[in-house]
């Protein structure tokens, strides 16, 4: 089922402020945004999320590996090629993000230990064995880590199913990162 994307000035008045920043920060409104402000609280909620995530313990590289991994779990093609150009964007090794994308393991081990711990996470659907629970912690993470992927998965789960339900199209400005599952 497709939904409207709004602009600023189609979006019901609860969503606009929102949509606005939005567009400060970014230069633009992410057509993600734009279907999110259909309902004013999810638009809300979801730049909420992403600020309380972006405040965990993970570098950029661990925080891209977390996003992108619930979003190849979901299969969601807007979020796998949105966060492949945000990780760019952040230094990310190519690397890493090419084998997330792939869903190959991942050279470095710790990141690969916090791939396979996200998957198990999203596909256990939060209820992650403790065999992998140990591996994430025997690869240097921890209980609180353990909670932030979790945050880093509700965030994430948000955008992926909104996605998929609203069929959202690819902003240009992720078009350099378009993904699609079945082609992975």
């Amino acid at each position: 089922m497709s939904y409207p994307v709004h602009s600023i000035e189609t979006a019901p008045e609860a969503a606009k402020d929102g949509l606005r920043q939005a567009e400060q920060a970014y230069g633009f409104v992410p057509n993600l945004l734009g279907v999110m402000a259909e309902a004013p609280a999810v638009m809300k909620a979801y730049p909420a999320l992403n600020q309380l995530f972006d405040e965990a313990s993970f570098s950029p590289s661990e925080s891209q590996t977390v996003l992108l991994a619930v979003s190849y779990a979901n299969g969601c093609d807007y979020c796998m090629a949105a966060h492949t150009v945000i990780a760019g964007m952040q230094s990310v090794p190519d690397d890493v993000v090419t084998a997330v994308r792939e869903g190959t393991p991942i050279a470095d081990p710790k990141l690969e230990a916090l791939r396979r711990f996200t998957e198990e996470v999203v596909q256990s659907r939060g209820w992650p064995s403790d065999a992998a629970t140990q591996a994430f912690f025997d690869a240097g993470y921890d209980r609180q880590q353990v909670l932030e992927v979790m945050l880093g998965v509700a965030l994430k789960t948000l955008s992926n199913y909104v996605n998929h339900q609203a069929e959202t199209p690819l902003d240009p400005a992720f078009s350099s990162g378009k993904w699609q599952k079945d082609a992975a």
